[in-house]
Formats: C-alpha cells, structure tokens, sequence
C-alpha cells in the first residue's frame, strides 16, 4: 500500500472529531460541509472494491431529492447496482475511524477480503450540479489516486446515467457504450421504434411539460431531445436556470406535498439526480392527481403482460412492492391483471434483488424510483423468437416490442429519464391519455406521520416490515385499532437514519385514514417510549 501517498493525501482531508454517519440505501448524506472526508475515503473504498472485483466501480457524488447546501455519495458495483451489504459496513467504519487509524482500517478491510494489492483498479466517477460537487468529486479523487487507481471523471451526469456507464464497462459493451452520447442513442432508437407502433399519436401527444427540479436531469433532458427526432418535444421548467435544486419542486415536492410544483405547469417531474419520476395532471374542477411509482408499475406491467400474451411466451411477470404500495394497486394487479406480487423491506436495494428472482421483475416505490429487470433467460428466450422465421406476424410484432422495450429500459437502477420514455411509449401504444391511466384503479386514502422516540431500535418488524415484533403489545394494539375501520390497514417501521418511528395507515375514507394514522401514533407513543407532546389529531 501507498503509506506515504495516502499519508500527505490524509491530511488534506480531515475527518472532523466527533461527527458520525452511517451508509444507508442512499449511501452518505448530509450538509456538504462535513463530508471532505467521506468523499477521500470513498474513493479508497472503491479503489479497493475495484481490486477485489476486478471491474471498473462507479463513484456519484449527490444528494438526490435533498436541499442543495446538502450533498452525498453512493458506490455503483459492477453490474451498476448498489454496492453489496458487507462494503456498506466498511463504508461505515471507514467514514467514521479517526484519522489516526485510517490506515490499520484499511489494512484490515484488505485482509478480510484478501485483496491483491498488485491488482489495477478502475473508478468512474460522477457529479449532480450541486456547488458543492466539484470539490467534493475531487476529494473522491485524491483517495483513488492515492492507492494508484485510475479514474474516468464524467463530469456532470445524472446517477443512473453513471449506473449505465459502469455496466456498459463491465460487460464490454454488451449493455451499450459507455458514453452519455452512446447513452441518449440506445434508448432513442428503441424509444423511435416502439413509437413507430403508434401511428396516431397527435401533436399534443408528442409534447411533455417536465420538470426538471432545478437538477442535473433538466441538463441531460436538453441534451438527449435532438436524439429523439422531434417524435418527443419535451417542454423544460425549473429547469436551473434561475431556482434552486428541489426547492418547491421536483418528484419528492410533488409526491409529499400532493401538489404541483411551483413554477410552471407540468405533467412530470424528476428529483435532483434523475432516478425518480412521477407524473401528475389538475382536472377541470381543479384537483390534483397524483400518478406515483404504484401507477407506474401497473402501467408498464400491465402493458408487458399483454405482450408476452400476444408472443406466446410463458415468462413470469411480478411486481414487486414495499408495505407503502397502496392497498388499491395491489389488489388490482393480483385480482385484476394475475400479475403476482411481491411484498419486500423498504429501500430500492431490497426491491431490486427481489426482482432479480422473476424472469421479468417490475419494481417501483411509491415515490417513483424503479425499474424493470430481465433475467439473461427471458431476454434470451425474447431473442429467440425475433430471429425465428416462422413466427407469425402477431407473435413476431409483440416480441420486436418486448425487444425495444428491454433497450428502452435501464436495468441498472431507477432513471427518471428511462422511465418517462416508457410511460410515454405505452401511453401511444395503448392509446391513453394520463386521465385514463389514472383511472385503472382509484387509491385507498392513506396518511403518513411519525413519532419521535428515545430509541429507535425498540421497534423491531417482520413479514417485510408489515408486523411490529416488538416492543410487546404494540401489534395487537394496531390488529385492534385497524379492526374498526373499513378496507383498513397499517404498519409502522423505524427510521433508518433518525429516532422516529414512521407511521403508515389506510382506510375507505380520509377522515378514517387520518384517524387511525393518529391512533397508531398514540400506540406508538405509549408503548415505544414516545418523547416530546402526546401526537395530536390531525382534525
């Protein structure tokens, strides 16, 4: 190892005394003051995970859906998902060692793992627009090079862009090339040909009102749109040209505010680094709907369902859901569509290896990051049936579909950019206005709230978060609370990251959903050592 190299390179980046975080499902996030020394350690994380895969691992420095004075980092691994549970634990203690063990830690992290030193080691790294980005990438840098890895800086790129260039090394440009250029040309052309099968489409039709959060995507949107050949005019608010990053706008804004943005009528909007998308429209007599990641799975595979009917193809299709999916979208997709569904653990990494189970794996939370996998079989098995001859024209234009459709999507993670173009693609084909796919199924009215405790850990869950373990009598108080309400449920899960206790209900009224969310709460309060003021009722 480089003693000397990561020594001087140490002392430019020093881990302020006291301060600790942990790596969660968004990696590290926080005022990005405090993160010089995160981003240097990073970069020695990566290199050594580079060393010990021997692939190229991605480095985005972003802080998503948060406000611009904060930033953050995740490690991409080589097939562009997240990084794997066990280096999320060295990315925790490495952040937090103090100074002075940097290196026993690093010496420690290489002989658990049996790292060969010797090995060269490739980083790709990226940034969102955020201020604080262009210091805190070259922190990132300053730790690879000091453990003489070798680095790709892209710049400005949105995260599941970064995603997509790390697969596309990996496997040899068998995703596609590893370009922000060879990015826009694949999912251009498959969003061309798909769009080809829906020759009605209007002028109307063709134009979409965006906004861009003020982030990175907005960048990116203007630069793919010559790509699409005027077949998709996409109409740019918030575009950073004047606000601030997710302020008063963007996918999260939208999705917890349950209104439109601030500035300039939309019909979608991204977060700040472009994995998440929901759309949304205000009807004649002025209310807002909302279509969020639960209308988006049913959308897209509702549409591949269809399909592999059309193709002949016998692949198993699930959605796969959180707790916090609306009650109503599950039961349409199981009783109406036979789609099976999948419950999972909160965080976009639980979501995605369970999709991985299916040969077609549709996953979105409710906020709107998800994507769609294809396992190797079914995209082999797809293929097949492109090539052969003898299949007839029904079954040879749904598979040509299927086939586009895969190009279409990125499989590496959430892409707000990836999945507006889907929704687009099959609101053509389909032949649906926004208004018609919101009416496929109507919501449960639901509520969120959350309790602040003395320590989270005292709630403990299972069945995918739906069921409190502990503390005692905190489940059956809920089965019983729950039993007084029509098409009722709801569950409450810790915070990953603060002492709050999260509280989700649902029932056939707002009325009723607001008052068992308080209930609940009051529960959570009594028996899970609430701190502060009993919670209030909401009316």
């Amino acid at each position: 190892m480089k003693m000397n190299s990561i020594h001087s390179c140490r002392k430019l980046h020093p881990k302020p005394e006291g301060l600790a975080l942990q790596y969660g499902t968004a990696g590290f996030r926080t005022d990005a003051k405090h993160l010089d020394h995160i981003m240097f350690r990073m970069g020695l994380l990566a290199t050594l995970r580079s060393k010990k895969t021997k692939s190229t691992i991605g480095v985005m420095v972003t802080a998503s859906h948060n406000p611009e004075e904060d930033n953050g980092v995740k490690l991409i691994d080589p097939m562009g998902e997240m990084v794997t549970a066990v280096w999320e634990g060295y990315a925790t203690q490495l952040a937090n060692t103090e100074q002075d063990s940097l290196l026993k830690e690093l010496k420690d992290i290489i002989e658990k793992e049996d790292i060969d030193m010797s090995e060269p080691a490739s980083i790709y790294v990226g940034k969102d627009t955020r201020p604080s980005g262009a210091s805190l990438s070259r922190a990132v840098l300053d730790g690879v090079s000091s453990l003489g890895g070798k680095t790709h800086d892209y710049g400005l790129v949105t995260t599941p862009q970064l995603h997509y260039m790390v697969c596309c090394c990996n496997t040899h440009g068998c995703y596609g090339s590893p370009t922000v250029e060879g990015y826009y040309q694949k999912l251009s052309q498959a969003f061309l040909q798909l769009t080809q099968n829906a020759s009605n489409r209007t002028d109307d039709q063709k134009r979409l009102l965006v906004d861009g959060a003020n982030g990175i995507g907005a960048l990116k949107m203007r630069e793919m749109e010559p790509f699409l050949r005027s077949k998709l005019q996409v109409v740019l608010s918030n575009d950073s040209s004047s606000g601030k990053l997710n302020h008063m706008c963007g996918a999260d804004y939208v999705k917890v505010q349950q209104k439109a943005p601030q500035v300039g009528e939309c019909c979608c909007s991204f977060d700040g680094d472009a994995d998440r998308i929901v759309y949304y429209y205000t009807d004649s007599k002025g209310c807002f709907h909302l279509l969020d990641g639960d209308k988006i799975a049913t959308l897209i595979s509702t549409y591949l369902k269809e399909l592999l009917t059309q193709a002949g193809l016998n692949l198993q299709i699930a959605v796969v859901q959180t707790a916090y999916a609306n009650g109503s979208s599950t039961r349409y997709l199981e009783d109406v569509m036979k789609v099976a569904v999948c419950c999972t653990k909160t965080g976009v990494k639980h979501l995605h290896h369970a999709a991985q189970e299916y040969d077609i794996g549709v996953y979105f939370e409710a906020n709107g990051h998800g994507t769609v996998l294809f396992s190797k079989a079914a995209q082999k098995q797809i293929q097949e049936l492109v090539k052969d001859p003898n299949t007839n024209d029904e079954r040879k234009r749904a598979v040509k579909l299927l086939e586009s459709t895969i190009n279409l999507i990125n499989q590496t993670v959430g892409d707000a950019i990836s999945d507006m173009l889907v929704i687009e693609t099959v609101l053509a084909i389909r032949g649906m206005s926004v208004q018609d796919w919101h009416a496929i199924y109507t919501d449960l009215p639901n509520r969120q709230l959350k309790v602040t405790v003395s320590d989270r850990r005292v709630i403990d869950t299972t069945d995918a978060e739906r069921r409190a373990v502990t503390p005692e009598g905190l489940q059956d108080a809920i089965d019983s609370l729950v039993k007084k309400y029509k098409t009722a449920r709801s569950f409450v899960r810790p915070s990953g990251t603060e002492d709050v206790v999260r509280v989700y209900a649902e029932a056939d009224t707002q009325e009723n959903a607001d008052r068992l969310a308080h209930e609940v709460s009051l529960a959570v309060y009594r028996l899970a050592e609430g701190v502060g003021d009993e919670p209030k009722p909401l009316h």
